[in-house]
């Protein structure tokens, strides 16, 4: 059976959506990123399925109730949907690093439950984040992984961002990236 033909933009969600706060708890801390709407848009625009796969070990570590996430989850569509965004899917790994989850990234669990919501073609999609993290999750499951320098990219890129096709200032000259490459194909 051939794969699914969607393509999507998996994206990381601290320091690539939003700006990162260190175990962000409280939903009003939340604040997009400048240029990461307008990207979201552009791509969504583009019929892209958009689903973000994040690492939220504060929940592991008791800093952060489960509850509170689902209020900041609550929270950030709401962000996203005031600026024209509707998100795919959104799936979170709340286990630590020290835990053996096949959720946590790089591991492919989130992006494994992402498909089983949406079947898309990891070979036809992307994926953005600031964290090597995010680039091997990428690359494990096929997609091409873009580096951003918001968060904590510029510490990735310095330490070499193996596995980054592109390194891109913001996720709207990330979506550019993958609009231009997408209209070369």
């Amino acid at each position: 059976m051939a794969p699914p033909s969607r393509r999507a933009v998996l994206l990381d969600r601290d320091g690539t959506i939003n700006v990162d706060v260190h175990y962000l708890s409280d939903p009003d801390q939340l604040r997009l990123l400048p240029g990461a709407a307008q990207g979201l848009r552009r791509l969504q625009a583009a019929g892209f399925a958009l689903i973000v796969v994040t690492n939220q070990s504060g929940v592991a570590r008791g800093v952060i109730d489960p509850e509170v996430l689902d209020r900041i989850h609550d929270r950030f569509h709401a962000l996203l949907a005031e600026e024209g965004v509707t998100l795919t899917g959104l799936h979170a790994c709340v286990h630590g690093p020290d835990d053996d989850c096949a959720c946590r990234k790089p591991r492919p669990g989130l992006v494994e439950a992402a498909q089983a919501l949406t079947p898309f073609d990891p070979a036809q999609s992307y994926m953005i984040g600031d964290k090597q993290a995010d680039l091997d999750l990428g690359l494990g499951v096929g997609a091409c992984s873009i580096l951003v320098r918001t968060g904590h990219g510029r510490e990735t890129e310095a330490e070499g961002a193996p596995g980054a096709a592109f390194v891109a200032d913001s996720l709207d000259e990330a979506a550019s990236f993958i609009l231009a490459r997408e209209a070369a194909r």
